[in-house]
């Protein structure tokens, strides 16, 4: 053992020292840099460069580099795929598609006339080369991810717009690459077409729909973050077939996920987790790799093109970030956001480049090959992708931190009401999994500690038992570990369960009651009982019935139904926050019903916080419940009860128990009644006394959904 490490050669060929110092970089270069403010991608990307075959040579750059760095590009692309808010997305799509013709024409005509008026390349060299700055990675997404302004207009613009401008650079580069081959005619444009066609049809609506039965038939972790790897690699196989480079697929992958798998879960955790711990820093080590110093010390040459592709590129997304910025009224923070966002190039430069260094047109009269690319270009891109991600690094991370500093002090202005106490009600273990899961999506991102687990233990009635309590609230806490969420396991001893939920509400000052129904039971007539003579009883906080036939994120649609006037209780707003939340965070599109005066209301809080939603509006209770009685298979009802006190209370809505026994065994449901008494100061710091006064009910949701 001592004799072969002393006659240890380099490049490491030993499998377990190459992985421990990988993995040893990966430990210490954030510990470093983070100390003097440098992000700790650019040194990621620095050591690659020393330990590859270019600096020292300690590692070589094999297959299993390749491997693992192929897998951390895909992942950054699915995670922006999987994060971007489709609500947000959609509502911003024409400020996407005018950021991706801003970020595309701009950089394409700089590179056009640097490759053609200058360098002096062909037409269709030229056309490439001018590609090549069109494209951008966001290499610094799981970085800006971290602050929490991922859902930031400046980050869905140009998350949207990266999308687009790699989809069409990677289709110049199909282009070109066909007529370089002389294969360009009719029936490659329709081959071309259709194939991008079928490809995007496959991911964006089988794929859900393998992923939604998948979900639903298969509970254990392992087997599902598994399967989110598998779906991302079919994508990248089902792009390259189609024509297009891999990270495309892996970007489409993320957006037929992004419903299926919630933000606050934890699913999401593992996959963030697993990407940013190992496969992403492993892609960034990779690109290190590449960077080879001494060409640019040996080829003035190499040097005047590397120069020519800098301006083009970084002086273009400038140029197209600045016109995004007036365009939009953007602020100057918002506008270097979404320039240093932009800047860097990686991912499908990289892939160009590479395909049209491999491309040989002919040959000298020495023998030498004529490239689409030459080596110039090749070791003009590695100086490109060095420089871009520095500089894409420090603007990034610098102006994102601005808004991340900003938004809190923003947000601390604005959150001066009483602070969030949930409590999940657990008895049965079938129903666990589900509560803990409606917990984590209704709770606010500034709510750390604030959410407890609680089993009432009466062993004079045989209602649980130390052993079962254990058991059960230990499934929760861990549950709630997976996604990064500390639950507080309470058991107490009661001769009456109901009494010892409401004392605990009382002692930890609880806002938020969650209490699960078992799926075969339903309303029994002793929970009604419980309900309303027991729970509802308490007026000072929401009392929340969740049934549950199938996991909360295989839901593509809620039914809300508001009863009339609702806006004038106290406790709406704060009910209305858990249906934003269950939008938001599962990505579920919400149908709102209710009359004209509540839409106006609920019009005015999009504006502010703005999920996937439509608004129909009813002029009865019967009308509104006729909508739940068409509900599809993967939808789900959401009820917002009126005043427990009104007589309008029991006179329309004391049946629903039963319907909902009857109608609603195949669905999940869910029934929020609001509170209904609230402490005059929290009422002035909610700044809800006035609820008639609808121009300031947008400032105030604005406010409260921070």
């Amino acid at each position: 053992m001592l004799l072969s490490i002393q006659h240890l050669s380099l490049p490491l060929e030993d499998p377990l020292l190459k992985f421990l110092i990988e993995l040893i970089i990966i430990l210490c270069i954030p510990l470093l840099l983070n100390k003097i403010k440098v992000p700790h991608l650019l040194g990621l990307i620095i050591a690659g460069a020393v330990i590859g075959p270019n600096g020292f040579n300690v590692l070589a750059r094999d297959s299993s580099v390749v491997v693992t760095g192929t897998t951390g590009l895909l992942y950054i692309m699915f995670l922006a795929g999987l994060e971007i808010d489709m609500g947000d997305f959609k509502k911003n799509k024409w400020k996407s598609i005018t950021f991706s013709i801003y970020t595309f024409i701009v950089p394409f005509v700089l590179g056009l006339i640097g490759g053609y008026y200058i360098l002096h390349f062909s037409i269709l060299t030229s056309v490439l080369f001018a590609s090549l700055f069109s494209s951008h990675t966001l290499i610094v997404y799981p970085m800006i991810s971290k602050l929490g302004i991922a859902k930031k207009l400046a980050v869905n613009i140009t998350v949207g717009g990266t999308m687009i401008t790699d989809v069409l650079s990677l289709v110049v580069l199909a282009v070109v690459v066909g007529m370089s081959q002389g294969e360009v005619g009719t029936s490659f444009w329709i081959k071309l077409s259709l194939s991008m066609l079928v490809f995007a049809l496959m991911v964006l609506l089988v794929f859900p729909i393998i992923a939604r039965w998948f979900f639903k038939n298969v509970e254990d972790k392992i087997s599902q973050y598994i399967f989110v790897i598998v779906m991302i690699y079919l994508a990248a196989l089902l792009a390259e077939l189609a024509g297009i480079e891999a990270i495309i697929g892996a970007f489409f992958a993320g957006l037929a996920l992004n419903r299926l798998i919630p933000h606050t879960s934890s699913l999401m955790n593992r996959v963030e987790f697993v990407g940013n711990a190992i496969f992403i820093p492993f892609f960034l080590i990779s690109v290190g790799m590449l960077i080879d110093f001494n060409a640019f010390i040996q080829s003035w040459e190499t040097l005047g093109v590397a120069s020519i592709m800098l301006i083009a590129s970084i002086g273009g997304k400038y140029a197209a970030a600045i016109l995004t910025k007036k365009t939009f009224r953007l602020t100057n923070d918002e506008g270097t956001l979404i320039f240093g966002m932009s800047a860097a190039s990686a991912a499908a430069t990289l892939a160009s480049v590479m395909v049209g260094y491999n491309i040989i047109l002919s040959e000298t009269d020495a023998g030498e090959p004529i490239r689409l690319l030459n080596e110039h270009v090749l070791n003009g891109s590695i100086l490109l992708i060095l420089v871009s991600c520095t500089i894409s690094s420090f603007v990034s991370m610098a102006s994102a931190q601005r808004i991340a500093d900003s938004d809190k002090e923003e947000t601390v202005a604005g959150t001066s009401h009483e602070k969030e106490n949930i409590l999940m009600a657990l008895n049965h273990e079938d129903t666990v999994e589900k509560i803990v899961n409606l917990g984590l999506l209704i709770k606010t991102k500034t709510n750390k500690d604030g959410v407890f687990a609680l089993n009432i233990i009466n062993e004079e009635k045989s209602e649980s038992s130390s052993k079962n309590a254990e058991k059960l609230l230990g499934s929760a806490v861990n549950m709630a570990a997976g996604a990064d969420v500390k639950v507080n396991p309470i058991t107490r001893h009661d001769n009456d369960v109901v009494s010892g939920i409401n004392n605990v509400v009382k002692e930890q000052n609880i806002t938020d009651l969650i209490i699960g129904l078992e799926e075969d039971k339903g309303f029994s007539s002793s929970f009604i009982y419980n309900l309303y003579n027991g729970y509802l009883r308490n007026k000072e906080i929401n009392v929340i019935i969740y049934h549950a036939v199938q996991p909360i994120a295989t839901i593509k649609k809620y039914t809300v139904l508001i009863p009339f006037n609702a806006e004038r209780e106290p406790g709406f707003f704060h009910s209305l926050l858990r249906v934003w939340n269950i939008g938001k965070n599962s990505g579920a599109k919400m149908s709102f019903y209710a009359n004209n005066k509540t839409i106006e209301v609920l019009k005015s809080i999009i504006k502010k916080a703005n999920i996937e939603a439509v608004f129909n509006s009813v002029t009865s209770w019967n009308e509104a419940q006729e909508a739940a009685h068409n509900l599809e298979t993967d939808e789900g009802l959401i009820l917002l009860m009126a005043d427990r006190n009104m007589h309008s209370y029991f006179s329309q809505m004391q049946n629903i128990p039963e319907l909902l026994n009857k109608n609603m065994k195949d669905h999940n449901y869910i029934l929020i009644y609001p509170f209904t008494k609230i402490d005059k100061t929290v009422m002035e710091k909610r700044a809800v006394s006035n609820l008639d006064d609808f121009a300031d009910i947008g400032n105030i949701i604005g406010k409260l959904f921070k």
